[in-house]
């Protein structure tokens, strides 16, 4: 396929970038079975067709556009327009809308005068988030904003320091909205151990829910939904059981913080990236834990005598599924969608990002992979998906592409985003 077939010049800066190459992701267990699924023998070889991915069989992507600065999360209309926010504001804009006409985007307009990860579309609302507020943007009956130069202020001066800063956001069905507040610590470790408690979890570190007809609202205004959560990027609400699932990014340096307890292996499997299904006052436990994929155990923190043996306390949320550290989840889409076979629907897709801190051990993630559900839970093994993003080199700063967003159009297709070289994927089923 000529490359103009894949891409689109959506801004005068933008210049056409090679097609990626195939790199697999490596097997790795879950919590719920132990194994996981081998999904990448029967999958598509990786071609221009599929835009350089690999894919289980019947499955075809599409690079559909490409440098788009850093998209983040994105989400597509019925009308097949996708609202994309890039992590910087690119010539003063930091959301892009584009036109997906099948086979190619293109670029209709761009707003908002700051970038951010969050977007969402509920009750005739655009919602979008920097990384201190969140805003919402009246939308017609083509789902179009009316006036994109007046954002309605939802929350402002939400907690925004050093590190975790992003602000991912989801909707339930009652009104209400839900924004992650990362942890700006690995895991409190720059705090003095003598006092009692970890203070970043006073204004950080949980998911915090708001109104999302209520303007101007601030931090100190909003229900702490969950804490003990150290880094949040992927949420989304399954409406199967009307209930908020996240993506915890797990804690950093096992070894390199206490080498007498961990070897370097154990700190690069070590600790789960875990999924969480939230209700109202839950605690993860951070700082105080970290959750042990491999023997199935949430494990005492060696900050607070933890030796990689003692156990945590049982009062402290059970994750729902587990996965290989480091992997970096950063988009979490429930599947509910008519185009792709029958064991997707309901399902959850997760973006992992890809690891930076797994040395000696190679670098992983960097794939699109996908985890049954049967009754608004995890049921068995996950299966990688999409692979092949990063290419020959699966690292920051080697990787082509790293996979961070997910939205599904109007007709079942999956999309994700890149935002290392601003690529945005789709990807369809045909029998």
């Amino acid at each position: 396929m000529k490359m103009k077939k894949l891409f689109v010049f959506l801004l005068p800066v933008f210049a056409i970038a090679g097609l990626i190459l195939f790199n697999a992701c490596k097997n790795a267990d879950t919590k719920n079975t132990g194994t996981m699924a081998d999904s990448t023998n029967t999958g598509a070889a990786p071609t221009a067709a599929n835009a350089g991915l690999t894919l289980p069989a019947g499955f075809s992507a599409a690079a559909i556009a490409e440098n788009l600065s850093s998209p983040r999360h994105l989400v597509v209309t019925p009308q097949n327009d996708i609202y994309v926010h890039l992590s910087g504001s690119n010539n003063g804009k930091g959301i892009l809308v584009l036109h997906d006409d099948g086979d190619k985007a293109t670029l209709k307009t761009g707003f908002a005068n700051y970038g951010g990860t969050g977007i969402t579309i509920k009750n005739g609302y655009l919602y979008a988030s920097s990384n201190s507020d969140i805003y919402r943007y009246k939308l017609n009956d083509k789902n179009e904003v009316i006036d994109p130069a007046k954002p309605e202020t939802i929350v402002s001066g939400l907690t925004n320091k050093r590190m975790h800063n992003s602000k991912s956001i989801v909707l339930d069905n009652d009104g209400n909205i839900y924004v992650n507040i990362g942890a700006y610590s690995n895991i409190c470790d720059d705090y003095d151990k003598d006092k009692k408690g970890c203070p970043v979890l006073a204004d950080a570190a949980g998911i915090w829910q708001f109104k999302a007809d209520k303007l101007n609202q601030k931090q100190s205004d909003g229900v702490r939904y969950a804490t003990g959560l150290r880094n949040v990027v992927g949420l989304d609400w399954n409406q199967q059981d009307n209930q908020l699932f996240v993506m915890q990014h797990g804690r950093d340096a096992l070894h390199d913080l206490y080498p007498n307890l961990y070897t370097a292996k154990q700190s690069a499997d070590l600790p789960a990236e875990c999924m969480f299904a939230l209700k109202n006052g839950d605690n993860a436990g951070w700082p105080y834990l970290y959750y042990d994929w491999m023997q199935h155990k949430k494990m005492l923190g060696p900050e607070y005598g933890g030796d990689g043996k003692k156990e945590a306390d049982s009062k402290y949320l059970e994750p729902a599924a587990a996965y290989p550290g480091h992997f970096a989840p950063d988009g979490l889409l429930f599947y509910t969608g008519n185009q792709f076979p029958e064991k997707y629907k309901n399902g959850a897709f997760i973006a992992f990002h890809g690891s930076w801190n797994r040395a000696p051990e190679p670098q992983e993630g960097y794939c699109v992979v996908f985890q049954p559900f049967k009754d608004g839970k995890p049921d068995g093994k996950y299966e990688i998906f999409a692979d092949g993003f990063a290419g020959p080199n699966k690292s920051p700063d080697g990787a082509l592409h790293r996979p961070c967003g997910l939205a599904q159009g109007p007709d079942g297709s999956l999309y994700v985003t890149d935002d290392q070289k601003g690529t945005i994927y789709k990807i369809t089923y045909k029998k």
